[in-house]
């Protein structure tokens, strides 16, 4: 018997986790303090509200208690009681409530088939010692199919264990490392999302080494934690019977520590993020164990993408012998499911209740598409009135599960609270977006889509900058506080907006557009371009549909108040309800000016928002201890009258990106170079024109001393654009030039890969092999796409250097045209006389007369044959004879006979060439 006694403090999780513990059929009695009516329950004030309240929002109702009472109605076995210790008479069920035998539980337990199993395995050890512990046939089953891929010891084998909660899934891991520690295995690690999560593994493990006849303190002992928030946890078995051996807890994200690992054991898998599970596979045997609804936050992406991914790598490798080198490929896949129940029997009333109150098994109850999809533009989002969906209604529960079963397929974590806020949060709403329904259908239309919006800011100037002041941010209102205290900016917390808190899509649709179509008319709903009735006071900021649905939950109490006694009350459905979907054109919208969401950001989820029209205006520095991801808010603007531009918007962008880009080599260094160029969304295509301005005004670059490029820098660069150097004299350059690139400042036209390893090598500051293994390129052509890059970031730099020094030359004169004030013909004959005016005088043949030559053609003959000696010629000149050497060949140049025309050599005359040659006789 479980006794709940402060109602004030119950949450989903809480009440999960103690009814759960109820074994055998047991019974729930919750104690009530004095009441009139149980209605006043739908109005009581619960602890867990005061975090859901906002400086904006405050009024919160009861929803959730609401459909808690309702629903004790179906469970046969909880019952009411006031302080007096009176029975109320919430069913007629609880007269029919009867004790259990104490030996139901072992009946359920010792089927002939475990016996004959335990049986069969008791002269095999370890198997047979540890299956004999096991209560159900599915649990032992699962424990032999643990030792049996332990005792083959290939180090490629994964064993898959899913079940719901109460199924012996943490006992039967504890067995099978109790068993694998016999069969030899020395380094096993164990991770889940908290020690505390372990609590029941480790215990197991303790009585499997019992049967074992291990000895505590002289064959093992354990270590506990010394870290205040793991509140003295187990983290560490050393065993020294044969040979040391570990039993070792590690964090999800440290999977670097699983160098050494033989064996690995995930707990609670669906509540770590899908990467990071990932991430912890490698060459080793592991085992996965994880559960598919409870309290501890399940997802269905684990056995959807993870699971599934390895039941087809199993079936390609089955029947051969691994051969694969990483940590999922070429691995054989084993999966086992636990369905019968230890704690209590199959079918058990409490569970069915409690799964249906909480959406449980919402996972096992996912809807299947439409058999025609219909074009996303052919959708519409309607707006969830959340009274109608919480009121207990069998219509409203069953569209209430198939939401859930969209939240639980699409979200790697997910808990029962998420009802609570889903129902209670003043700030909340829920939308749907629904393929075409036909006018005259009765059934529940299909659900393709969910979103829900937290409504936050519009705080109050005081408040803001006292918060600011003091450090502190208040509870709510994420978006405002994170982007006022990051910025500083006490103004910015006034604003209206809308968060974006969860969006999902069916499993079997995604990627088919459904999501950005919900988006969009999210956008146009809030900017007003839907809705047919002008904006009064009931869209304001903490308004909203409801109200007259509010007022009539009060008279309803009041109705039920006065109808009677506590003892002869009855309790029903309300049934003066409004419509559960209304079209966004009846419902006004509240006046916003942004939409936002904050997520871990990876380049899928980023890539969506960005299509959608959002900006990053904040990432933390520090990944997430729940997901190992960082954390993105990013902000898209909406039209608004109060507001005379939408551009308040781009100051927060342009600055983010600046601290981006500077912290890229130490907080973020690890983001994918896809992912960081993402992020920084430089623009990559310039313009000729843009390009030649840019040059022509100069391009401001410093290097990390604050000095400018040197003239011998610019020679290095020069050197490796023509490929004369290796690139490593010239890495101290990167850095600032990729700062110039991506601020903008030096505009040049790049390819989306050459801009990646720019990034890379600049601004995160990697080596050549990390970014060829981050991108997936050789080293070659990592090489050559760099060298291109820099060739034309070299080429910008020189022509902006030269337009620099160009513009310090002194400038020409300046020429001034005037026209002539003479004809052009008569200047030129002005000038042509003048020319012969000039020379005439200098040609007179007079002048020249004393260099005429004196002898004919008869002087020369004479002279000639005047017998002279062979070889020589001799030459009358002023009745002289001078001698001269006959040229071989007979022939003598002018240059060395002396003879020239018109001029003179060694101060003797010359003329012109009158005579003739002669041979000379031999």
């Amino acid at each position: 018997m479980l006794v709940l006694q402060d109602f004030e403090a119950l949450t989903p999780n809480l009440l999960a986790r103690t009814v759960e513990t109820v074994e055998g059929g047991g019974c729930i009695v919750l104690l009530l303090s004095t009441l009139e009516s149980l209605s006043q329950l739908y109005s009581l004030t619960m602890d867990v509200h005061s975090r859901l309240r906002t400086e904006s929002h405050q009024e919160v109702k009861g929803r959730f208690n609401e459909r808690l009472v309702l629903s004790l109605a179906s469970c046969p076995n909880c019952i009411l009681m006031d302080d007096e210790l009176n029975i109320l008479p919430t069913s007629t069920q609880v007269q029919n409530i009867h004790p259990l035998s104490a030996s139901v539980g072992a009946e359920a337990a010792g089927t002939s088939e475990l016996r004959e199993l335990v049986e069969s395995l008791a002269d095999t050890q370890p198997a047979g010692a540890l299956v004999g512990r096991c209560r159900t046939l599915d649990q032992a089953r699962a424990v032999a199919t643990f030792l049996d891929a332990a005792s083959e010891k290939t180090l490629r084998s994964t064993v898959a264990l899913t079940a719901a909660r109460g199924r012996g899934k943490s006992a039967s891991l504890g067995l099978a490392i109790a068993g694998a520690l016999a069969l030899g295995y020395s380094n096993i690690f164990v991770t889940a999302p908290s020690p505390e999560n372990l609590r029941t593994l480790f215990e197991f493990i303790f009585k499997g080494l019992d049967d074992l006849d291990y000895k505590e303190h002289l064959d093992y002992d354990l270590v506990e934690s010394t870290n205040p928030a793991f509140g003295k946890a187990i983290v560490r078995v050393n065993v020294y019977k044969t040979h040391r051996q570990t039993v070792q807890y590690i964090q999800p994200q440290h999977a670097a520590k699983l160098a050494q690992a033989e064996l690995l054991v995930i707990d609670e898998a669906a509540a770590i993020p899908l990467p990071m599970v990932k991430s912890l596979l490698g060459p080793y045997l592991v085992f996965l164990c994880s559960t598919v609804n409870g309290y501890e936050g399940t997802g269905r992406s684990l056995s959807l993408k993870l699971i599934h991914q390895l039941r087809q790598q199993g079936a390609k490798v089955e029947g051969k012998a691994p051969s694969a080198e990483d940590g999922s490929g070429g691995r054989t896949f084993r999966e086992v499911i636990l369905r019968d129940p230890i704690r209590y029997a199959s079918g058990d009333e409490v569970e069915k209740w409690l799964n249906g109150l909480l959406c449980l098994d919402a996972a096992e109850h996912i809807p299947k598409p439409p058999a025609r999809l219909p074009h996303p533009d052919d959708c519409q989002l309607y707006y969830v009135e959340r009274d109608t969906l919480f009121s207990f209604h069998a219509a409203s529960e069953t569209f209430l599960q198939r939401m859930m079963s969209l939240y639980v397929a699409s979200h790697y974590k997910n808990s029962p609270n998420d009802l609570l806020l889903m129902a209670d949060a003043p700030a909340h709403h829920l939308f749907v977006l629904l393929g075409p329904v036909a006018p005259d259908a009765r059934a529940l239309p299909d659900v393709l889509a969910v979103v829900q919006v937290a409504l936050e800011g519009a705080i109050s100037a005081r408040s803001a900058r006292a918060s600011l002041a003091a450090g502190q941010l208040p509870q709510g209102d994420l978006i405002p506080w994170t982007v006022g205290q990051q910025f500083q900016d006490a103004d910015f917390p006034a604003l209206s907006g809308a968060r974006v808190v969860r969006i999902a899509t069916h499993p079997e649709v995604v990627r088919a557009g459904y999501g950005s179509r919900a988006m969009d008319l999210l956008r146009q709903y809030y900017e007003g371009g839907l809705a047919e009735l002008a904006s009064d006071d009931e869209g304001g900021a903490g308004g909203g549909a409801g109200g007259g649905a509010a007022s009539s939950r009060a008279a309803a109490g009041d109705r039920a108040a006065q109808a009677g006694s506590l003892l002869e009350e009855k309790l029903a459905p309300r049934a003066s309800l409004p419509p559960l979907l209304v079209a966004l054109q009846d419902r006004p919208a509240e006046s916003l000016h942004y939409l936002g969401v904050s997520c871990g950001v990876t380049q899928e989820l980023f890539s969506f928002w960005r299509r959608a029209g959002y900006r990053p205006v904040y990432i933390r520095q520090t990944p997430s201890d729940a997901t190992g991801e960082h954390t993105v808010i990013m902000l898209r603007t909406l039209r608004s009258q109060d507001l005379a531009s939408d551009a308040w918007l781009d100051p927060f962008v342009a600055d983010f990106r600046s601290r981006f880009a500077a912290l890229l080599p130490a907080a973020f260094r690890a983001f994918p170079p896809a992912l960081a160029l993402s992020v920084l969304d430089p623009r990559l295509a310039w313009s000729e024109a843009e390009v030649q301005a840019g040059v022509q005004g100069g391009l401001a670059l410093a290097k990390l001393d604050g000095g400018e490029l040197s003239p011998h820098d610019l020679k290095r660069l020069q050197a490796y654009s023509a490929n004369l150097v290796d690139h490593h004299l010239i890495l101290d350059l990167v850095p600032p030039l990729a700062g110039a690139y991506f601020a903008g400042r030096l505009p040049a036209t790049l390819s989306y890969t050459q801009a990646a390893i720019l990034l890379s090598l600049g601004l995160q500051r990697l080596d050549i092999a990390q970014v060829e293994e981050a991108l997936g390129l050789p080293a070659s052509q990592t090489l050559a796409l760099f060298n291109k890059a820099l060739r034309r970031l070299h080429a910008h730099l020189r022509a902006a250097k030269e337009a620099a020094v160009e513009r310090t030359l002194p400038a020409p004169k300046p020429l001034a045209l005037l026209p002539h004030a003479q004809d052009l013909d008569a200047e030129l004959d002005e000038a042509a006389a003048a020319v012969r005016a000039s020379s005439a005088p200098t040609f007179r043949p007079e002048d020249v007369e004393e260099y005429a030559i004196r002898f004919g053609d008869a002087d020369l003959e004479e002279a000639v044959g005047a017998g002279v000696r062979p070889g020589l010629v001799s030459v009358k000149v002023d009745g002289e004879k001078t001698p001269k050497k006959k040229r071989e060949g007979g022939k003598t140049p002018s240059s060395r006979s002396g003879i020239k025309s018109g001029g003179k050599r060694n101060g003797t005359p010359g003329g012109p060439k009158s005579h003739k040659k002669q041979k000379t006789p031999a």
